[in-house]
C-alpha cells in the first residue's frame, strides 16, 4: 500500500497558522468560530495556490474580489459569504500589521447588502485633485505625474505599470504595449493628458533621475532601477492625503476608477475587458454592479422614491 505524501507547509499555511493562534490566544474566540474561520481560510489558501500564489504579499485586490465572486457563484448563503469575507479581511489585516505584506488588499473591498463585493473607486473630481498634486517642475514629480496619469488613463495593474520597459510606450501615438498575466500582451491606447505627461517626463526628467546610469525601464529611480510596487503605493497615498481625499487610495483604486468612469460614460463592456486584461468577462462585470448601485443611490433621492 502506498503511503500518502504529506504536503510541506507553505508560507501561506504559516501565515494562517499565526493568525489563528492570534485569534485563539489574543482574541479568545470560541472553538466553533475558530473552526469556521480555519475552514474558510484553508479554502482560500487552496484557491490561491491553484493560481500559483505562494505568499500573501502577492495577493492584490482583484484576487480578493475574484475569490468572493467565486463564493457567490457557488450559491453560498449571505451569512456564509459574510463569514468568509470577515475571515479573509482579518487575515490580511493581521498579515499587514505583522509586516508580512506591504499593504492590505482587502481594505478597499466594499459589500452591498447582498454581500456582493464592490471595487473601491474615486469620484472624477477626486481623481482631478489627486493628479494635480505632483510637482512636474522637478524630475521625481514629473515621473510621478506621468505614472499616475498613465494609470488612470489605462487601468494598468501596478505590477504592469512599474515593469514597463521604455520600448513599451510611444507617447506621441499614445499606445502602450502591456505584458500582463500569463505573459499575454495587450495594446492600450491612452488620452492626450497621459500622452503629454509621458512626453514631458521622457524629454528630460527621466535622464536627470538616472544621471550617468542607463536603464531599459520607463519609470526609474535615482538608483537606476525601476520603482517598486511598494514605493509607488506609498507615494500615491502621500499624494492622496495632500489632495484631501479621506479614503485610503491604492494603485488599484485608480484602476477601478478608470473602469467605472468609462462604463458610466457608455463604454462597451468588452472594450473595457480588453483594456483591463481580464480573461473572463465576469470579472469586468463587477463594475456594472458599481454603476447600478450609484444609480440606485441617485434614484433614492427622488421625492417619490
Amino acid at each position: 500500500m502506498t503511503e500518502a505524501v504529506q504536503r510541506v507547509p507553505s508560507e501561506l499555511d504559516e501565515a494562517v497558522d499565526r493568525y489563528l493562534a492570534h485569534l485563539r490566544v489574543e482574541r479568545g474566540l470560541l472553538a466553533a468560530t475558530l473552526e469556521a474561520y480555519a475552514r474558510d481560510l484553508r479554502e482560500y489558501l487552496e484557491w490561491l495556490t491553484a493560481r500559483r500564489i505562494a505568499r500573501l504579499a502577492e495577493v492584490n485586490e482583484p484576487l480578493v474580489l475574484q475569490h468572493l465572486a467565486a463564493l457567490q457563484l457557488r450559491g453560498l448563503s449571505r451569512a456564509s459569504q459574510a463569514r468568509h469575507l470577515a475571515a479573509l479581511r482579518g487575515l490580511h489585516k493581521f498579515a499587514n500589521a505583522e509586516g508580512l505584506t506591504p499593504g492590505d488588499p482587502s481594505e478597499g473591498v466594499e459589500t452591498t447588502r447582498g454581500s456582493r463585493p464592490l471595487p473601491h473607486f474615486l469620484a472624477v473630481d477626486e481623481v482631478d485633485r489627486l493628479l494635480a498634486q505632483p510637482d512636474a517642475r522637478n524630475p521625481s514629480g514629473a515621473r510621478d505625474k506621468a505614472m499616475m496619469e498613465l494609470l488612470y488613463a489605462s487601468g494598468l495593474r501596478v505590477s504592469e505599470l512599474v515593469a514597463l520597459p521604455i520600448s513599451a510606450i510611444d507617447p506621441h501615438t499614445g499606445v502602450v504595449r502591456v505584458r500582463g498575466k500569463g505573459g499575454k500582451e495587450r495594446i492600450v491606447p491612452v488620452g492626450e493628458r497621459a500622452r503629454d505627461a509621458l512626453a514631458a517626463y521622457l524629454i528630460g526628467p527621466r535622464q536627470k533621475l538616472l544621471g550617468t546610469r542607463h536603464s531599459s525601464d520607463f519609470f526609474v529611480t535615482p538608483r537606476g532601477g525601476h520603482m517598486s510596487r511598494q514605493g509607488f503605493w506609498k507615494l500615491l497615498g502621500r499624494y492622496a492625503r495632500a489632495a484631501g481625499i479621506q479614503q485610503r487610495v491604492y494603485p488599484h483604486t485608480l484602476r477601478h476608477s478608470f473602469a467605472t468612469h468609462l462604463l458610466e460614460r457608455g463604454a462597451d463592456l468588452r472594450a473595457v475587458q480588453a483594456m483591463l486584461g481580464h480573461a473572463d468577462i465576469a470579472t469586468t462585470q463587477i463594475y456594472t454592479h458599481v454603476d447600478r448601485e450609484r444609480l440606485k443611490a441617485v434614484i433614492a433621492k427622488h421625492p417619490r422614491a
